[in-house]
């Protein structure tokens, strides 16, 4: 008796009018800090591995007899070659994280080492086809993404906190890489095996053998769909319900419903008829800005070494690109954590306008340098810092906004559709970056300031529909 009183008092109290604490632990609901802790890791060491060729991959590129074209190509290749396998990874992943984990490890095992030893080999594709090979592992930033935002383990108020985690991430791996690389390119390391080109992939191969083993030792995965929906529901037997003098003391007990069976995968159609055309908008406009942001954040990384080395005013090594591209990252850092830290009184629309404020103004400034001539390390500074700062910070609210807005069957699908978006901007983007200098800088920077129009043109008219939660 002393059991089913404390059951029917917790569920009478969980439906008492005006009592939201069940609410509020569902809203603000954490995973485990162990596995939380290794996907905001992971996504740093794919940001790193990412970044850290920047510097030197051009003269790596040439050095085997290509050029700042194939070096761009080399750059966002990996991108496309992550958007090949995510559709049939997703396919077999049954919803989980740690499948996929093991094998982005493996695959960014392989890539690095194949990208080091083309120098040995002198076989310029060999360091195409090692950047593919990376590319099967960064299919896990998507993962990391969707962990982030995923209904089964992360509250509604805690998603663009949590996104805000991973912007950091890439904040470091866009500061650290860079950095790195041309660092170990300057150092050198004369060697046919360890040198200034090769150095930086042993270097990422050997961090992934060590995170993989982490992986395998600490990460929990989360149950699957059919382990979410058979946890047992605490209910009186009939017998102890039925028994004398207990229902003349207790309030009725609330009826409870098994959980809905499973959807098919037949029901997809239907499921596309309950978005609504606002909640298409939403979509169309999240998936652009994502596109947009790591479009520029993209080009601007792949353009910024050749720009630099091309300009008489600059005359730019490896290594100074790289300290250049870095030092953005360093000092937009406290900003980055800013937002993080109130991301609770924030709206995801309020952040995304600023972010992309601050992008467009430095894009701007960048073109009137160019039109006056006035290109000088502290004047290109100013324009490299808003762009990083503002469309880093816009890339935040992409997925949490959206998972926000949408039902949360559709978080597989929309994490998927952001990350399809970022990788078109980042194939497009280390590709135009890498051709800026070749079809002129005006022309460079002048179709970026058109994409961030059509963005502004989609966000003005769906601002209403933007409004979310926050946290």
């Amino acid at each position: 008796m002393l059991r089913q009183l404390l059951v029917r008092a917790c569920l009478f109290r969980s439906n008492a009018p005006g009592d939201s604490n069940e609410l509020d632990g569902e809203e603000f609901k954490l995973p485990k800090i162990a596995s939380l802790v290794i996907i905001i890791t992971y996504n740093m060491l794919l940001q790193l591995s990412y970044f850290i060729l920047i510097s030197s991959s051009s003269q790596y590129a040439e050095y085997l007899g290509g050029n700042a074209t194939f070096s761009g190509v080399v750059i966002g290749i990996p991108s496309l070659f992550s958007g090949i396998v995510l559709v049939p990874l997703t396919r077999y992943d049954k919803g989980r994280y740690a499948r996929a984990l093991h094998i982005g490890c493996f695959a960014g095992i392989l890539g690095n080492v194949a990208y080091a030893i083309a120098y040995r080999a002198d076989f310029l594709y060999l360091i195409l086809i090692g950047r593919c090979l990376t590319g099967v592992s960064f299919s896990n930033l998507m993962y990391c993404k969707r962990y982030c935002t995923d209904p089964l383990i992360v509250g509604i108020r805690r998603r663009t906190t949590l996104s805000s985690w991973l912007v950091i991430g890439q904040a470091l791996g866009m500061t650290l890489g860079p950095f790195l690389g041309g660092l170990l390119y300057k150092v050198g390391f004369r060697n046919a095996i360890f040198n200034g080109y090769t150095s930086p992939s042993w270097i990422m191969a050997c961090c992934y053998v060590f995170f993989w083993l982490i992986i395998a030792r600490y990460f929990e995965d989360v149950p699957t769909t059919e382990q979410h929906l058979s946890l047992p529901i605490l209910t009186p037997s009939v017998e102890e319900e039925n028994k004398p003098g207990d229902s003349a003391l207790l309030p009725p007990f609330p009826p409870t419903t098994s959980p809905p069976p499973l959807e098919k995968s037949s029901t997809a159609p239907a499921h596309l008829s309950h978005i609504t055309h606002p909640q298409w908008g939403v979509i169309i406009c999240m998936c652009w800005f994502s596109m947009l942001c790591f479009f520029i954040l993209g080009s601007w990384e792949a353009n910024l070494p050749v720009f630099g080395a091309a300009t008489s005013t600059l005359n730019w090594s490896p290594f100074a690109a790289g300290n250049f591209i870095a030092l953005g990252g360093i000092t937009a850092f406290p900003f980055f954590l800013a937002s993080m830290l109130f991301a609770r009184r924030i709206q995801d629309r309020h952040l995304l306008a600023f972010g992309t404020c601050l992008g467009l103004c430095g894009l701007l400034v960048f073109t009137s340098l160019l039109v006056t001539k006035k290109v000088v390390y502290g004047s290109l500074f100013a324009c490299w810092w808003p762009i990083a700062l503002g469309f880093n910070l816009a890339t935040t609210v992409t997925l949490s906004l959206l998972s926000k807005q949408l039902p949360s069957d559709w978080n597989r699908r929309a994490s998927m559709a952001i990350q399809y978006s970022n990788y078109v901007g980042r194939i497009s983007g280390a590709i135009w970056g890498g051709s800026g200098v070749a079809v002129g800088m005006i022309n460079f920077v002048g179709l970026e300031i058109v994409l961030v129009g059509i963005g502004w043109i989609l966000f003005t008219t769906l601002w209403r529909n933007l409004k979310t939660k926050t946290g």
